[in-house]
């Protein structure tokens, strides 16, 4: 598991994890409960990535050639851990560029995780980012994208974000529903905080 040891850890939260797995759900709950802010930085790729005309999967396969999106999103993050405490952050990288937060990293099987986006996905979402209603070929995709991921991130920073050594706390949320991952996530971060 990740060493923070070296750092003085301060009241930031950075969940990882693949898709589907519950970071939006998670970090937002998580953030209501201990009274702190949230940021994705999902939201801001899906809203850089529109705003040039690209859905999702195809912003993923730009990015791999062009590293602005992901340089504009770093920054924000790294704005972030320099300026903020009291937050909770999903996402992807935010771990790398925050040592000094409690790292989380929520696991899930791609096809279980293509199930449930399937399940609770808006219909508009739905056709921006070509999901498809098959999970099986929709679990397809989402492979496509995690490596794509994985490719960007090891070239740009030479990391793996899906390493799970680089975090403090690993929940599988598919042997823990919503409420129970959210309860590990806060009692683990109230531990940590408490022994710095």
């Amino acid at each position: 598991m990740s060493e923070t040891s070296s750092f003085e850890r301060t009241p930031i939260i950075t969940i990882a994890g693949k898709p589907g797995s519950g970071k939006s759900t998670t970090s937002k709950a998580v953030a209501a409960e201990l009274g702190f802010q949230h940021f994705s930085s999902g939201d801001l790729f899906r809203a850089i990535s529109k705003e040039q005309g690209l859905d999702l999967l195809s912003g993923n396969a730009h990015a791999e050639k062009d590293a602005a999106i992901d340089h504009a999103v770093d920054q924000r993050l790294r704005d972030i851990g320099a300026t903020e405490s009291d937050i909770v952050i999903d996402s992807r990288m935010a771990w790398h560029w925050m040592p000094q937060s409690f790292k989380v990293y929520l696991n899930l099987d791609m096809k279980i995780a293509a199930q449930r986006i399937i399940a609770n996905t808006d219909p508009e979402r739905l056709v921006h980012e070509h999901i498809p209603s098959d999970p099986v070929d929709y679990a397809q995709q989402l492979t496509l994208r995690f490596e794509s991921e994985a490719r960007r991130y090891e070239s740009l920073y030479g990391v793996n974000p899906y390493d799970l050594e680089n975090y403090d706390l690993v929940v599988d949320t598919a042997e823990n529903n919503a409420e129970q991952s959210i309860a590990l996530v806060i009692d683990a971060y109230r531990r940590w905080i408490s022994e710095k």
